[in-house]
């Protein structure tokens, strides 16, 4: 079964939401899934594995695909960088010199694909 995927208005009013300070997990969730899954739709592939524990991970970004164990390309952080990331509250170059984000293999840097396109 194909996870259950967030229509734009939901995401993008939970979104809204966490921009205006709204901290409630759930809001938070589904800002960040939606975020994600903007990501996927919008960079397809499976050379990336994109982490947001513990709300979603998501694969993207098109080259070669892994099979088993721990993909050679993960993109690792907490749901408030994503969200900085994903709205271009912050640069990949910023989160990763703060360490804000954990990027390994020679695929990890999603400087191309961000900000995610929330806009429609």
């Amino acid at each position: 079964m194909p996870p259950r995927r967030i229509e734009d208005a939901a995401g993008r009013a939970a979104l809204t939401a966490v921009q205006q300070g709204d901290t409630a997990r759930a809001t938070i969730a589904t800002a960040v899934r939606w975020t994600l899954q903007r990501l996927a739709d919008d960079v397809p592939g499976n050379s990336v594995e994109v982490r947001v524990p513990p709300f979603a991970a998501v694969q993207a970004v098109p080259g070669p695909r892994h099979t088993r164990g721990t993909p050679p390309n993960v993109v690792e952080t907490d749901a408030t960088t994503w969200l900085a990331l994903a709205t271009a509250e912050l640069t990949w170059g910023e989160a990763v010199a703060q360490s804000r984000v954990s990027a390994s293999g020679s695929r990890a840097d999603l400087t191309a694909f961000l900000p995610v396109r929330v806009a429609l």
